[in-house]
């Protein structure tokens, strides 16, 4: 019988001194060869004899491909390792869950990183992680944990920030999920102008992170464009840009922790509604504001959270009407634009708050769907 265990993971600062960030930038870049060269190897593969290589057999040509780059040896051969383990699971997600074809890393990304599979170690008494081929690299511990240790990613950001994610196994099976009824379950509707409408009539308002920097974001912006390319002072430029994506990013994500936090805390079940994301960013009058909300992410938030604390996420499907119905009598009303926030039900003579009313029938569907008849 499978068992399923607690992973948690946990992401901290690290202070490399100067010689240990030359180490980790020579680390980056072996790994991205290699993940370079494993793709290049498994489209080769695949295009001449039909079949793909597995990474046991792209493992096995690591040493002759250490003889040709005599520089990889210098990194850590676990971490090369497990970057053809990172490729076998890209292509894991493109086959089963249609994520788009694994494309070649560039040195240009924001966010350059290297797995670390094993042997590295952990001490808060010193606040310092012990990393192969660097020795230990001081390090800010917020929390403790305890647990087995496993995969770390290394990672250095744009503004030449670094930090380390660690999983850890802490030996706990999840819990098993807590019973809910209709008193214990709230329906979530998430939109642009409110980030979260509740059916119980709260809403949350959209912080918009992205549009109130928008002003500094586009002066930031024209002065990258003015500088020459390559020069010193366009890479300046290009610093002062990133530390204030950085920001939106810290921001948007302290936000939606807060909020994910407390909606699990305070209900045995949520309500959601499965929305095609990519599609709506196709609309470019809302893309923007889509983006600035980051729906999917905050998604992703409240379902590895109902896991840890045994609450029960909830799904109604795209194509259900719940922003068009009536959550009173039923009726269908189907003249209803993007522009309308509120609307009186012909039939029962209810007025409708649009997005409280989408909340409320997203619960009553996923209810209706459990066989828990009413709200």
């Amino acid at each position: 019988m499978y068992i399923s265990m607690m992973l948690k993971a946990y992401k901290f600062r690290l202070y490399p001194t100067a010689e240990q960030k030359t180490m980790i930038a020579k680390q980056i870049g072996s790994c991205r060869f290699v993940y370079n060269w494993a793709l290049e190897q498994k489209i080769k593969t695949y295009e001449q004899e039909g079949k793909s290589i597995s990474r046991y057999d792209l493992n096995k040509l690591l040493p002759q491909l250490k003889q040709e780059h005599e520089w990889l040896k210098e990194g850590n051969a676990q971490s090369l390792q497990g970057m053809t383990l990172n490729l076998e699971s890209a292509f894991t997600r493109f086959f089963r869950e249609k994520k788009g074809f694994p494309n070649f890393k560039s040195r240009k990304n924001p966010i350059q990183s290297f797995p670390i599979p094993q042997s590295y170690t952990v001490d808060f008494d010193n606040n310092s992680v012990k990393l192969p081929k660097m020795g230990e690299v001081k390090a800010v511990f917020h929390q403790r944990f305890e647990g087995k240790l496993k995969t770390a990613i290394l990672s250095r950001t744009y503004t030449q920030k670094y930090y380390i994610s660690i999983l850890v196994d802490d030996g706990e099976e999840l819990p098993e999920k807590q019973e809910f009824s209709a008193d214990t379950t709230v329906g979530v509707d998430v939109g642009i102008k409110d980030f979260a409408v509740l059916s119980t009539g709260e809403k949350v308002e959209n912080p918009k992170y992205l549009k109130n920097s928008m002003k500094r974001l586009k002066v930031l912006q024209r002065r990258v464009s003015r500088k020459t390319k390559g020069s010193s002072n366009r890479e300046k430029a290009k610093l002062r840009l990133s530390r204030l994506h950085e920001r939106i990013s810290n921001q948007r994500n302290d936000f939606q922790h807060q909020l994910s936090s407390k909606l699990i805390s305070e209900n045995q079940a949520i309500s959601l509604e499965t929305l095609n994301v990519n599609g709506m960013l196709k609309n470019h009058c809302l893309a923007q504001a889509i983006s600035d909300s980051s729906w999917s992410s905050f998604v992703t938030k409240l379902e590895y959270k109902a896991e840890w604390y045994g609450k029960t996420i909830l799904r109604i499907g795209r194509f259900k009407p719940s922003t068009k119905l009536c959550n009173v009598c039923g009726y269908n009303n189907k003249d209803i634009t993007l522009d309308v926030r509120e609307w009186e039900c012909p039939k029962c003579k209810t007025k409708h708050d649009r997005d409280i009313n989408a909340a409320i029938n997203i619960k009553k569907f996923s209810l209706q769907d459990q066989n828990l008849i009413g709200i």
